[in-house]
Formats: C-alpha cells, sequence, structure tokens
C-alpha cells in the first residue's frame, strides 16, 4: 500500500513538473475604476483571460451587478480595503483615511468588513487576497502584514515594486508580501511586453499592478495594454495567465 502511495505522489508530482510553463504572469487592476469595467474587460474577456480586481469600499449601486457578473465570468474580486487609508502627506486624500490616525486594529477591522462586501457581491466564501492601499504595509507608523495573515484575515497580499520586480526563486515568497509591478501613466505596449519577456527568461511569476486603462487615472492606454494581452496570446504554450490567489496557490505547489 505504501508503495502505492509514493507512486501516486511521484505520479502527481511529475505531471505537475511537466504541465509547468515557463512563466507566470497575474494581471491586477486596483480601485473598482470605470475604464477597468468599460475597456480593461472586454479586452480580458475577448482573449479569454482572466485578472484580479483589488475592489474598495466605494463601489456602488449601479456597478455592484456589473462586478457580480465579473466574478460569475471567473475573475477574481480581492480586497483593497474599505476605505483605501494613504498618508495624506504623499497622496491627496480624504483627512478621515489618512492611514498615519490608523491602528492595526482599525485596518484589520476594515479589511475583514471589505472581505464581508466581497462575500456580497461574489457570494465566494473563504479568505481572499488583498492589496495594500498606496502599497504602504503601515499604519500609524506600524507594520500590519504579518497581523492580516495571522488573524486569518488575509490569504496573500501584495505590495509594490519596479519593472524589475520578478519572483524568480518561488520558495522566497513572502505571502503578506508579494511585489508587483506598478505600472506608470502612460506606458507602452512595449513596456509592458518588455516586463513579460523578462518574465519569461527567468521562468519566473510576474505580477502587473494597473489603474486606469483607457481612461481614469494612473492611465494605461488601451491600445497598450491589448498589445500585452495579444503578445500573451500569442506565447500561450510558454506563458500561464493566473489570477492572484490562484498564481500564489501554484506557487506554494512547486516548492
Amino acid at each position: 500500500m505504501k508503495k502505492i502511495t509514493l507512486l501516486l505522489v511521484l505520479l502527481n508530482f511529475t505531471a505537475l513538473a511537466q504541465t509547468h510553463k515557463k512563466a507566470i504572469i497575474v494581471l491586477t487592476y486596483d480601485d473598482a475604476l470605470p475604464s477597468q469595467l468599460d475597456i480593461a474587460l472586454p479586452q480580458l474577456d475577448s482573449l479569454g483571460f482572466k485578472g484580479t480586481f483589488f475592489l474598495t469600499g466605494y463601489i456602488t449601486q449601479a456597478t455592484i451587478p456589473r462586478w457580480r457578473q465579473v466574478a460569475l465570468n471567473g475573475h477574481e474580486l480581492a480586497n483593497h480595503s474599505l476605505y483605501h487609508p494613504c498618508l495624506t502627506n504623499s497622496v491627496k486624500a480624504n483627512p478621515a483615511n489618512n492611514s498615519a490616525n490608523y491602528s492595526v486594529f482599525m485596518i484589520k477591522r476594515e479589511v475583514a468588513e471589505m472581505n464581508n462586501l466581497l462575500f456580497a457581491v461574489d457570494g465566494k466564501t473563504g479568505t481572499r487576497t488583498y492589496a495594500y492601499p498606496c502599497t504602504e504595509i503601515a499604519v500609524g507608523g506600524v507594520k500590519y502584514a504579518d497581523s492580516l495573515g495571522a488573524a486569518g484575515i488575509v490569504k496573500y497580499a501584495r505590495i509594490g515594486g519596479g519593472a524589475d520586480a520578478v519572483i524568480t526563486d518561488f520558495k522566497k515568497i513572502d505571502p503578506m508580501q508579494v511585489p508587483a509591478w506598478g505600472i506608470h501613466g502612460g506606458v507602452t505596449g512595449d513596456e509592458l511586453v518588455a516586463f513579460v519577456k523578462k518574465t519569461q527568461q527567468s521562468g519566473g511569476l510576474g505580477v502587473f499592478m494597473f489603474h486606469g486603462i483607457g481612461g481614469d487615472y494612473i492611465t494605461t492606454p488601451a491600445a497598450a495594454h491589448k498589445q500585452l494581452l495579444l503578445y500573451l496570446k500569442q506565447h500561450e504554450g510558454e506563458i500561464e495567465v493566473r489570477t492572484f490567489q490562484d498564481a500564489l496557490d501554484y506557487a506554494k505547489t512547486i516548492n
């Protein structure tokens, strides 16, 4: 019996190794922006790709049905906090949402409440993934990343990073601080594709952090976004496009 069990384990491991492609790309989008619903999602759906959308509590009665349909289409709805607290000395925001005045308890409560709102939108149970507002991993001067994981509120969390933020060693991934390239406004399609090629060369994991697509703010031109997706489609044999949670779950199995 032990020999049979060991054989099954080896066969499963071999099958996993054979199906692993050269690179994993994750497409994430912050702040639940209208341009994501109007431009990014139609582009994704037309090519069969699934993205991760980090929503805030600012979704409305007008947009919630649309986000519910996004989840039904297989995309991941993830947590970006209720009120998107940031340091107001670096980002213009409502003083009530100044992260300098938050405690760890306050942000944990806010993230947990956002999980409940997401459940009301898509009906999915279990832990969620999270993106730190303004990529800040501290509130009130205190880091809270580990507190989210320890409390079981969040499974994986995304931070920021530059165009070199490619994960090459899956064993060293910090699940509460997964780096991503924070796309700058006006990025070109060639720049986006170059990040994918860099990920391909290392056989690693590359996470994009988008905001507006063809509109809103920190805007990626619609044509540049489409160029990226077309490249990914043309290289499906070499690249896997996964949602954030799925990609991190998969990285754990490789370890």
